[in-house]
C-alpha cells in the first residue's frame, strides 16, 4: 500500500465499521475511483461489472496479484483452498459489451440496460428482486408490433435477457466452479469482492493499529508521524522494541 494511502484506508476502514454490506462496498468502489471525487450518484450509476473491475484493481493495488481463497466442498465438505489473480480479474471484467441490450425472441423484442449498482442494491430490497431488475432496466418492451409492459415477460425471454446482460456485462455476475480434489465433484459459487476485500482491510486496518499502539508507547510518536513510516521502517523499528 502506498504510504501516503494509509491514512485514507484506515479511515474509509472506520466509516465502514457501522455500515451495511453495501455501504462498504460503496465506501471501497469510491477508494478505487478517486476520479469520480466521492460522487456517490456516479458511483451508483456505473454498471456492477466496472465496480467489481474497480474493486478487483485496488486489491490488487493494496494487497498484491495473489488472492487466497477457501471454499467448502457442496458434494463431500471438504475444505478447498486455491488461489486467484486479482489482476487478470480486473482486466477481464474490464471488457464489457454494449451497456445496452437488445433481445428478439418468439415475436417479442426487448431493450435491456445492463443493471447499474444503484439498480442492484433497490431490487435487492424488493420482494422479487427479479421483477423488480427488469422493471427498472428494461427500456422497451414489444410484441408483435405492441408495447407491453416488463411486468408480462415471460421466463423464456426474461432467461435469454439475463444471458445477453452476462455477456454485455460479465462482471456483473462473478461465479467460480471448482473442481474438489478429494472428490472431483464441482461446486459453484459466487466470488463477492466487496466481501472479500473489506475481510482483508480490516485485518489490514486492525493490525496497524495494534503497530500504532506498540511504537505510540515505545516512542511517544502520534499517529499521524507512525503512519507516515513506511511500512518497512514501521516493521524495523517494532523489531527493535521486540528486542528490548
Amino acid at each position: 500500500m502506498a504510504i501516503t494511502q494509509a491514512a485514507e484506508f484506515l479511515a474509509t476502514w472506520e466509516t465502514g465499521l457501522d455500515v451495511a454490506p453495501a455501504g462498504r462496498a460503496l465506501l471501497l468502489h469510491g477508494a478505487a475511483r478517486p476520479d469520480l471525487g466521492g460522487d456517490r450518484q456516479a458511483l451508483l450509476s456505473l454498471p456492477v461489472g466496472q465496480r467489481e473491475a474497480d474493486l478487483f484493481a485496488l486489491r490488487r493495488a493494496l494487497f498484491g496479484e495473489r488472492m487466497q481463497v477457501r471454499l467448502e466442498c457442496a458434494a463431500c465438505g471438504a475444505d478447498m483452498e486455491f488461489e486467484l489473480d486479482a489482476g487478470e480479474f480486473a482486466r477481464t471484467l474490464a471488457d464489457r459489451g454494449d451497456p445496452l441490450v437488445r433481445v428478439a425472441e418468439d415475436g417479442w423484442e426487448i431493450e435491456f440496460r445492463v443493471p447499474a449498482v444503484a439498480d442492484l442494491t433497490a431490487a435487492a430490497r424488493d420482494a422479487d428482486p427479479r421483477r423488480a431488475l427488469l422493471s427498472r432496466c428494461v427500456v422497451t418492451a414489444v410484441r408483435d408490433g405492441q408495447p407491453v409492459s416488463a411486468d408480462t415477460l415471460p421466463v423464456a425471454v426474461q432467461r435469454r435477457i439475463a444471458e445477453a446482460a452476462r455477456a454485455a456485462d460479465p462482471g456483473g455476475d462473478v461465479t467460480l466452479n471448482v473442481a474438489c480434489p478429494e472428490c472431483g465433484e464441482g461446486t459453484r459459487a459466487e466470488l463477492d469482492i466487496a466481501s472479500f476485500l473489506w475481510t482483508e482491510l480490516d485485518a489490514w486496518a486492525r493490525d496497524l493499529l495494534l503497530d500504532v499502539h506498540l511504537l505510540a508507547t515505545a516512542y511517544g510518536w502520534s499517529e499521524p508521524e507512525i503512519l507516515a513510516l513506511s511500512p518497512l521502517r514501521r516493521r524495523y523499528y517494532l523489531e527493535l522494541c521486540a528486542d528490548v
